[in-house]
């Protein structure tokens, strides 16, 4: 007879003293704090581990799905979403045969972006919806204006089509204040825009499962805003909403039922797991001081949107690899329908390959990797958990600061939570120029077969961020990272010419090899064309190579020790023919400097700057 052992019996508990013994002796001395804490965005310290003893501090431990707070969600059996998909109305007849066709490839959330209010009536709201069973799909309404007449017509042509009103689902994505801080300014007054926003959650008593007011976090992640911040600001958003609501007389749980939130999803994978989960946790708290009569109104409705600030325009097939790692963040965060943004959505309009690529991407999560299957599948990770609690606690810490401020109206009015983001914005942008945060394909590792950008639209890739002189408050500036890396690839690109970039490799051979690596791809970030070489044996040899191949620029790649004999001969021989660039940063510098030699490049770099200076010594504007 077999006898079964608990195999992990034998092995001794070990307690986190004696581990982070080890981890200390491991690092000989270095600093544990700057080695292997990490912080977030939003400056939130990280642990390399956490353990089961960290749990016991928290206070949102052993709740189940469906239980309040709901940091676990209301899924008790699985963790199915909707996969929502956008069709843009021009055409009313059109959009309807879009949508159908949507239908019958695995979508089960439409999204209408209507781009002309002045178009919506009964008529073509009727034909756009014409053949949709309206009681099995999820249907989103987003407008720019005119909400109050695209909800009447809705309703209308639900009730011609004899649909059963307490089946449908779906939203109105009216956000006054979002849109006053991305435009600086309504067609109406502050007032007059919330009053029309509470009329039409009024009149929406018909559809109860219609929610009319959608506070986007969006807003403030694809302006740079990290995790905590995005998620304090978007429920600072929605508490105004919910306090003006019931200010005006109408039930906390029927006004907290027409809200839902849109949420951005960054490439920080576990912190964005850990943003929805805190998410619903602290909405369901703020809604509880209104005095519901029911926990289940103090749920929040997710959307999750793949962010847009870590996009690119070059290299752009990887904006595919970072839009599914951010759907599986929302899916692990337990979003309720999740919209995957085609790979070129920043710089055209999406096309039939990239919308299909964007929708099975969904469909894999779901049917192949069957991520909806186990209901909060993050729930239980000691990570996960702290993670939740930090960015819940910064979020909370920074919304209850907004709330001291007056509110998010006020805070708003006064520029507060524009100086804060637009400030993170520029900072981030810093890093990127830096290095310090990766694009990959553009400020690291480009494409070197790639010569010209794809199709683009000017107008789409970069976002109009002045301010207008009868704006009402300052904008929130909406920007990506790359957008100075594609000015300057632009430049390159329209100038007519590829500058070549030449790697004198010389010397001792490991270290020319890894400079010309570093060097290689430094100038690539630009568009410039790279020659790298397996070395030379004398400086004349590598200059006349280089003069022959009609460079640009010559890279002297190799070690500090053989600057000092080279590095002279080298730009005696180039001086005139060709800009001489050393790839580091040696101990001698001052004297190379003193030869004559005045460009250097290193990790130190401001790539950048360093990029847009050499085109600007090229002549490339």
């Amino acid at each position: 007879m077999i006898k079964k052992e608990k195999l992990f019996e034998k092995f001794p508990p070990v307690s986190t003293d004696k581990w982070m013994e080890k981890v200390t002796a491991d690092l000989k001395g270095a600093d544990f704090k700057k080695k292997l804490v990490w912080k977030t965005r939003d400056g939130i310290e990280v642990m390399p581990f956490y353990r089961q003893e960290d749990l016991a501090r928290l206070q949102d431990k052993g709740f189940l799905p469906g239980d309040y707070p709901y940091v676990r969600g209301d899924k008790v059996s699985d963790n199915a979403w909707l996969i929502r998909q956008d069709v843009t109305v021009r055409d009313y007849h059109e959009a309807n045969l879009r949508s159908l066709d949507l239908l019958m490839k695995g979508i089960t959330s439409l999204g209408f972006i209507i781009e002309d209010p002045e178009t919506i009536n009964v008529e073509n709201i009727s034909l756009l919806l014409n053949g949709i069973h309206c009681e099995s799909v999820e249907l989103n309404f987003v407008s720019a204006g005119r909400a109050r007449e695209l909800f009447a017509a809705l309703e209308s042509a639900l009730w011609a089509s004899r649909t059963e009103m307490n089946h449908v689902h779906g939203s109105i994505a009216a956000d006054p204040l979002g849109r006053l801080m991305a435009k600086g300014k309504l067609c109406v007054s502050v007032e007059e825009g919330l009053e029309y926003l509470a009329d039409i959650v009024a009149e929406s008593e018909s559809i109860p499962g219609l929610r009319c007011v959608q506070p986007s976090g969006t807003l403030f992640s694809n302006a740079g805003a990290g995790p905590a911040t995005e998620l304090a600001y978007t429920l600072s958003l929605g508490n105004e909403y919910m306090a003006y609501f019931t200010s005006k007389g109408l039930k906390p749980d029927y006004a907290a039922s027409k809200i839902g939130f849109s949420f951005g999803i960054s490439p920080d994978f576990f912190p964005e797991i850990a943003k929805l989960r805190a998410a619903r946790m602290l909405w369901a708290i703020i809604v509880k001081g209104y005095g519901p009569r029911k926990d289940e109104s103090t749920l929040m409705h997710v959307h999750a949107v793949t962010g847009r600030w870590n996009k690119t325009l070059y290299d752009p097939y990887v904006n595919m690899l970072r839009t599914q790692t951010e759907a599986m963040s929302a899916v692990m965060g337990g979003a309720d329908a999740i919209t995957i943004e085609p790979f070129d959505v920043i710089f055209r309009e999406p096309d039939n390959f990239s919308e299909r690529i964007a929708r099975n991407q969904q469909l894999l999560l779901m049917e192949e990797s069957h991520m909806d299957k186990v209901a909060d599948p993050g729930a239980g990770s000691y990570y996960i958990e702290e993670l939740t609690s930090l960015i819940a606690r910064e979020a909370w810490k920074l919304f209850l600061e907004t709330e001291s401020q007056g509110g998010f109206l006020a805070a708003m009015q006064k520029g507060v939570i524009q100086n804060r983001i637009n400030t993170v914005s520029a900072s981030r942008k810093r890093d990127v120029g830096k290095r310090r945060e990766t694009l990959l394909g553009t400020n690291q590792y480009p494409d070197f077969r790639e010569q010209n950008a794809p199709r683009s639209d000017t107008g789409r890739l970069f976002n109009d961020a002045s301010q207008s002189p009868d704006d009402e408050v300052k904008r929130i500036l909406l920007s990506r990272g790359a957008e100075d890396f594609e000015k300057l690839r632009l430049a390159t690109d329209r100038s007519g010419r590829r500058p070549l970039a030449f790697m004198l490799t010389i010397g001792n051979p490991a270290m020319r090899r890894a400079r010309a690596q570093f060097s290689t791809n430094f100038f690539a970030c630009a568009g410039y064309q790279v020659k790298d070489n397996n070395g030379f044996e004398t400086a004349s040899e590598g200059v006349k190579a280089a003069l022959e191949a009609k460079a640009d620029i010559i890279v002297i790649c190799s070690s500090d020790d053989d600057y000092a004999i080279v590095a002279h001969d080298i730009f005696t021989l180039a001086k005139g023919k060709a800009l001489v660039v050393i790839a580091g940063n040696p101990p001698n510098i001052e004297a190379l400097k003193a030869e004559g030699l005045e460009h250097f490049i290193s990790v130190r770099s401001n790539l950048l700057e360093t990029l847009q200076m050499f085109n600007r010594i090229l002549g490339i504007n």
